[in-house]
């Protein structure tokens, strides 16, 4: 049995597939029924197309306030808050200054996304069939969690080298100032290991935030339309689905940032030293030195997870691809419940 066969038994399978079934999709009930089978070939590559578009663009758009966060990191003595480090910026470099690494942020963060989303949906298939239809639903957060770390892991490959580059064009004075021009660089000084040598801190700053960007978003928008929204999600229009996906985008996006900001204040100071060991960049940064950008990271990090999940449920309503509701409890299991309370 493949992955498609899996997608089809799962609990979070395509209602269009289920013969009288009385799940109703969300989103995809305002597209033609049918456009895109849940968990078919087609249906993982427009998700990675989503991805793409949904990390790729929004972390494209921030790369001013990220620019500056990554200076706070780095040299607190000379850029001491957001707005100081924006007026030091502008004053040395220029408006154009604020974009400096526009270029692998675009690319790194669009192939982030493509696993970040795509490999995502996938596990998420797998581990819910390997859990089974019941546990699947009882042990759902564990299954948000374990699908999304399982995802990052491999994102996070393809991120890492425009990571590197990245982080030492905005932190690294004279070090380059395009992404042609840096690339060679790091390969010709360090060769691979360069581009690689974050990539145990990228691994501990993203999956945790790619894990509770995952989980708590999906967890706050059962909530959500369980007790704040007036009406059963089927019921509402596009224009109300899209602002609860953006509210609870938001609030995964605060935690997100929070959980995961130690591990970023790392990763720009060892991108920006070389030679320097993750165990030493912390013992030099200290606890409090971690903590250091936290709060332009949690304004850039809310905004840009509520921007992502926007977009990239828009990007499925367009599309007509399935995304199913949050999970219903099974039949049977609350057929198991009733008969242990008789």
């Amino acid at each position: 049995m493949n992955i498609v066969d899996l997608a089809k038994t799962n609990v979070f399978a395509s209602p269009f597939s289920q013969k009288n079934s009385k799940r109703q999709i969300g989103f995809a009930a305002a597209a033609p029924a049918s456009q895109v089978e849940y968990g078919s070939g087609q249906f993982y590559a427009l998700c990675a197309v989503g991805g793409a578009l949904s990390c790729g663009l929004t972390h494209t758009a921030v790369v001013p306030l990220d620019m500056v966060k990554c200076r706070i990191q780095v040299d607190p003595a000379k850029y001491k808050n957001i707005a100081n480090g924006f007026r030091v910026t502008v004053a040395e470099e220029g408006v154009r200054g604020l974009a400096k690494g526009w270029a692998p942020t675009l690319i790194g963060y669009s192939i982030q996304g493509i696993g970040k989303f795509g490999f995502y949906e996938l596990f998420k298939i797998l581990y819910g069939n390997m859990l089974g239809e019941e546990n699947a639903f009882l042990w759902r957060t564990s299954l948000y969690l374990a699908a999304s770390a399982s995802a990052e892991f491999f994102a996070d490959i393809g991120l890492a080298p425009l990571e590197a580059v990245k982080v030492r064009m905005q932190t690294k004075a004279g070090f380059a100032n395009t992404l042609r021009e840096g690339f060679p660089k790091i390969y010709q000084g360090e060769g691979l290991g360069g581009f690689y040598k974050g990539l145990a801190p990228l691994w501990m700053r993203q999956i945790p935030y790619t894990m509770m960007k995952f989980a708590c978003f999906e967890r706050t928008v059962e909530l959500l339309y369980k007790h704040v929204v007036p009406r059963p999600r089927e019921e509402c229009t596009k224009g109300e689905q899209l602002i609860v996906t953006f509210a609870a985008g938001y609030i995964a996006g605060v935690f997100c940032a929070i959980v995961s900001h130690p591990a970023d204040t790392v990763v720009s100071k060892l991108n920006n030293e070389k030679g320097l060991t993750a165990v030493a960049a912390v013992k030099r940064i200290g606890f409090a030195g971690l903590w250091k950008g936290l709060g332009p990271r949690i304004i850039m990090i809310g905004t840009l997870t509520a921007l992502q999940w926007f977009i990239y449920d828009t990007f499925k309503v367009v599309m007509g691809i399935p995304r199913p509701p949050p999970p219903a409890m099974p039949e049977s299991l609350k057929a198991k419940l009733a008969a242990q309370n008789q």
